[in-house]
């Protein structure tokens, strides 16, 4: 199929997608926050006063979302692409997976957080076996950071792919957390093998 007839296809269904028109008509940045809304009305992870991270922030729906719910807390996003600026958050546009962007974020809350929100999916490459590994490891670097960073009662979300890493994430989240749950929202779209983790209480 030509190239221009699939961004016509992907634009078209774009403006059909219900998620897009709310997100748009709410003022988020993406229809993704939808998904984080979803996991938050029925795990209860953002509250009043709490500390957080969000991973792979950009374009940074999920740090809008989490700004508003979330009153006298403290909200670090960061990203290897530049974020707009985000009332009562902190950006670093760099890579977690870095060791000084990492310290960066420990020296800005000085103290263990409370929730890390990772919504990072790898750079697809067409392969869906490879891209589901990478996504994978995205994840599971992220749970290693939970490691260091979380308090002992702390939550960590994440996207995962149903595929050839999904076991590896899901033993590691054992290794990790007390508490593991796998959600799919409702605003996933239906073909996406997309899911969330959502792990509690630090090991």
């Amino acid at each position: 199929m030509p190239k221009n007839k699939i961004s016509k296809n992907w634009i078209n269904k774009q403006r059909r997608d219900l998620y897009v028109r709310m997100s748009k008509k709410e003022g988020y940045r993406s229809r993704a926050v939808f998904k984080l809304k979803e996991i938050d009305e029925k795990y209860k992870i953002l509250k009043n006063g709490i500390s957080l991270i969000d991973l792979g922030a950009a374009p940074g729906s999920w740090s809008q979302y989490a700004a508003k719910k979330i009153k006298n807390g403290k909200i670090l996003s960061i990203d290897t692409q530049h974020i707009e600026k985000i009332e009562n958050t902190f950006q670093i546009m760099g890579d977690f997976t870095d060791t000084n962007y990492q310290n960066k974020i420990k020296n800005y809350f000085k103290n263990k957080v409370d929730v890390i929100l990772s919504d990072m999916a790898a750079n697809t490459t067409g392969n869906k076996y490879v891209d589901s590994i990478s996504t994978g490891e995205l994840c599971i670097s992220a749970m290693e950071f939970s490691k260091e960073i979380l308090n002992s009662k702390g939550i960590f979300v994440s996207k995962i792919f149903m595929g050839a890493s999904f076991n590896d994430v899901v033993k590691e989240a054992k290794n990790t957390f007390k508490e593991i749950k796998i959600y799919k929202p409702q605003a996933s779209r239906k073909e996406s093998k997309e899911n969330f983790i959502i792990c509690k209480n630090i090991l």
